[in-house]
């Protein structure tokens, strides 16, 4: 299906780049760290066929803008309601709002900062274990290795973040064979996973923050992520009432590219029970 870039601009100036393809209610999908337009396409291409979908790429990830200084939720939240109240000029409807990852912990605070938009929310395992304090050494272990461009050292220190077990990663390296990583595409990803760390280093792990939360809400997990995600997400599950927690046997994180269509069907048969425009 067709599709076309626009830019977006958010309250800071920063320009964001929105891939927007098919016809229909709104939805906007917001990636997680190490992505970018391609992230959720799959998934996107499933929905267009009913939605108007909405792909951003988040500031720090090019083509978006690449600000300088330290990034936080605050200045990404802002991007998201700027995304949000662009898909939502061309009908009038409020906007179903999607992430995955670390996009999906912007999608929660995004929620909790003005829902006003937001028709419906759905969030992939947001590592909301991943914040505060902790985060500091590993943000500076990895700002290092970012600067002298020693890929090795930065995978090591993404790994002690998102605590992927080890076999998990030596299957991966298995997987990926002999196949060189483009660098460009390399660096961007980098790029975006150093201010994503900045923003984490400053946030919270109170999961009871998103108590607020009223729209209606879908978690979604898969039964083969690794822990601390399992228990992270039955404890986000008792937070926000009324929300319905979907969990997928056989699928991992990796589930949006494994599987987009299991992901599509779930999104589809959600909203179409969300409340009338």
């Amino acid at each position: 299906m067709n599709s076309q870039d626009q830019s977006v601009e958010s309250t800071d100036g920063t320009r964001l780049v929105v891939r927007r393809l098919g016809v229909g209610d709104p939805v906007v999908l917001v990636h997680g760290s190490g992505g970018g337009l391609h992230s959720w396409a799959t998934v996107a291409e499933h929905l267009a066929h009913e939605y108007e979908v909405w792909l951003p790429a988040r500031r720090g990830y090019g083509p978006s803008d690449v600000p300088v200084g330290t990034k936080s939720f605050r200045d990404e939240t802002a991007d998201l309601i700027a995304v949000v109240e662009a898909a939502r000029q061309p009908s009038g409807r409020p906007v179903h709002l999607v992430g995955a990852s670390y996009g999906a912990t912007l999608a929660l605070h995004t929620a909790v900062a003005d829902p006003h938009d937001v028709r419906s929310l759905a969030v992939f395992e947001p590592p909301l274990f991943a914040a505060g304090a902790e985060i500091v050494p590993l943000l500076d272990r990895y700002r290092a290795a970012f600067e002298r461009d020693d890929a090795a050292a930065m995978a090591a220190a993404l790994h002690d973040v998102t605590r992927v077990p080890a076999e998990i990663v030596a299957a991966l390296a298995v997987s990926a064979g002999d196949r060189v990583p483009d660098p460009v595409e390399s660096r961007r990803a980098a790029i975006g996973w150093l201010h994503d760390l900045e923003a984490l280093a400053q946030d919270s792990t109170d999961i009871t923050r998103w108590s607020s939360i009223a729209v209606p809400t879908l978690l979604l997990a898969g039964a083969d992520t690794w822990e601390p995600m399992p228990t992270t997400m039955n404890a986000l599950a008792t937070t926000i009432p009324a929300a319905r927690h979907v969990v997928w046997p056989g699928q991992s994180h990796f589930v949006t590219m494994t599987a987009p269509a299991l992901v599509a069907d779930a999104l589809r048969q959600f909203f179409a029970e969300a409340p009338p425009a």
